[in-house]
């Protein structure tokens, strides 16, 4: 008789959201290998992917926050997200893991109030965890060294499993649009425009040379967004500087396969998924050094030691001079380093995981 296991992937509430992505991989991993167990998911049913293997999904509903439904005949209950407002309690006998994204809200300058509620529902989900998955070696650290704030299981296992990415199986991607910037020599930056996501030193690196940005977006932080549409102007490059909102994947890949490079001076990140579809595309990727990014660009990727356009400059610079010095060998190492980050090791991590929790 398999176990059951039910895995709350509601935040494919936010479809275009990063964990919503890692969420859509898991289950197209998890429906991709032979299984030991039989699979529930948890979430809208509008946005959970058609599998082969028809995994029991139950559709999410506001109202289970309040009034959640009977977990009782699942052996492990798997969170995806350690904010999440579900599947607090678990029965006697009962194993549970949960993925920790980051801690982001004890180092953004967030008020007491929202430190206090974020540590509260963190606590919520991992006090009673038996393992707690972090998704880099960096946010394992982090959660180590903070770990003073939880109270958790003696016996809880901390591991390290890596988000896994759905690689496009097509390598020919065209536009709805006509952009004005194709043709040209172009930086992209994908993700939310946030303080953390520090994309305005970009708008000093391209004040230093003649490329054109674009940013694709998801949502904005208000603040942010008008600082960063009067620096625009401030610095005059109106003409040069593209926001895209709400690009679907093949729009996305179709700008990652004709841009020049992919720049991310992330201040926080807990993995950092464009920079690596952007390996994926074999283009090079210039990374802030701070937090998990590192772990994802290796030896491979060029780094901003700090911020100022004169640095910022030099590196991408050379880093665009030493790409272009072998430029088919570097990017198939790229593709190759991308490779490791695939939805397939995902799910094999994971289903080793709770079979060792099980078994």
């Amino acid at each position: 008789m398999q176990k059951k296991i039910l895995i709350d992937a509601e935040r494919l509430k936010y479809p275009k959201s990063g964990i919503a992505n890692v969420c859509v991989s898991l289950i197209k991993g998890l429906d991709e290998k032979a299984s030991d167990f039989n699979y529930t998911f948890y979430g809208p049913k509008k946005n959970i992917p058609q599998t082969k293997k028809n995994f029991t999904v139950i559709d999410w509903k506001f109202w289970q926050k309040k009034i959640p439904f009977n977990t009782g005949k699942f052996a492990l209950i798997h969170t995806a997200h350690q904010l999440s407002d579900y599947f607090h309690s678990i029965k006697k006998g009962q194993k549970k893991v949960v993925t920790l994204h980051d801690l982001n809200f004890l180092h953004d300058n967030s008020s007491e109030k929202k430190v206090s509620k974020s540590k509260n529902l963190v606590q919520k989900n991992i006090g009673n965890a038996d393992a707690v998955v972090c998704i880099s070696e960096f946010v394992k650290d982090d959660f180590i060294k903070n770990k003073a704030l939880f109270s958790l299981k003696d016996t809880v296992k901390v591991e390290v499993i890596y988000n896994g990415l759905i690689f496009p199986e097509s390598a020919d991607f065209s536009s709805k649009n006509s952009y004005s910037f194709i043709g040209k020599k172009f930086i992209l930056n994908i993700g939310v425009l946030f303080p953390k996501k520090n994309q305005e030193v970009l708008l000093d690196l391209i004040s230093q040379n003649d490329r054109h940005l674009v940013l694709v977006t998801s949502s904005a932080k208000s603040a942010y967004k008008e600082k960063f549409l009067e620096k625009i102007k401030t610095l005059g490059l109106e003409d040069r500087v593209h926001i895209l909102e709400n690009v679907d994947n093949s729009e996305k890949y179709f700008l990652l396969q004709q841009c020049e490079s992919y720049c991310h001076p992330s201040l926080a990140e807990g993995f950092g998924i464009p920079p690596v579809e952007a390996m994926y595309f074999g283009k090079p990727v210039f990374l802030s050094r701070l937090t998990s990014l590192p772990e994802i660009g290796g030896n491979l990727a060029f780094y901003f030691d700090d911020f100022s356009a004169e640095h910022m400059q030099q590196v991408y610079a050379s880093g665009m001079q030493a790409y272009g010095s072998k430029s088919a060998e570097f990017a198939s190492q790229l593709k190759e380093r991308a490779l490791k980050f695939g939805y397939l090791e995902m799910a094999g991590a994971y289903e080793k995981l709770y079979s060792e929790l099980l078994n």
